[in-house]
């Protein structure tokens, strides 16, 4: 639902006249990236969540191929232009490097979950999705820190550094412990279930 409300709200850039969020408003390259970027971003932000579903993947393969390639399409657009935009940032050098750092990642994560697809090597493939679609929810996790971020005693730019880091590397970091857990699990099912009964010279005459 978090994801649904955030891309609804940035498509409004893509009507002409609408104005920008206060803190984007004297960036250089905001015409015509900021509506590039919205747009890319929400398309992704629209379209991840239903790439995780098992029933899509096993139903409708034709559509989780589809909806895959307008996700990395609006990943990879968007993590462009958000890097311009990052160039172009007025609030300083901090923000314009959490920014531009979380659109280098979110693209090279994409690519390399896009190139494992076609390689279908589809276990590393859907944990690169997971990285990429983590880095993607930072859409979301900024909006939440912002109005957080407004109740505390600190100066707006102040904040916004901070959220420039935040907004992602959280994130970030989930999606590699749960990958972790998850691998572990994993390893635990199958040294079980595959662990060699040791044989005896006794045990296999008796047999």
């Amino acid at each position: 639902m978090l994801c649904v409300g955030v891309a609804i709200v940035s498509y409004r850039y893509l009507w002409p006249g609408v104005p920008a969020a206060p803190l984007v408003v004297g960036n250089p390259f905001r015409l015509p990236w900021l509506a590039v970027h919205a747009a890319a971003a929400a398309t992704a932000l629209l379209v991840g969540p239903l790439q995780f579903r098992s029933q899509l993947r096993a139903c409708w393969p034709k559509l989780h191929r589809v909806l895959g390639r307008v996700y990395v399409t609006g990943c990879l657009l968007g993590g462009v232009t958000g890097l311009l935009l990052a160039v172009g940032m007025t609030t300083g050098p901090v923000a314009a490097v959490g920014f531009g750092l979380l659109a280098v990642v979110w693209f090279f994560a994409t690519a390399r979950a896009w190139r494992l697809a076609v390689q279908r090597a589809l276990v590393q493939h859907r944990e690169w999705m997971i990285r990429s679609f983590a880095l993607t929810f930072a859409a979301v996790t900024v909006r939440v820190y912002l109005p957080i971020s407004q109740a505390l005693p600190v100066e707006v730019d102040d904040a916004y550094r901070a959220i420039a880091f935040l907004s992602w590397v959280p994130n970030l970091i989930v999606a590699e412990l749960y990958l972790r857990a998850r691998r572990r699990r994993g390893s635990s099912i199958d040294q079980s279930v595959a662990s060699p009964i040791r044989m005896t010279p006794t045990k296999i005459i008796s047999q």
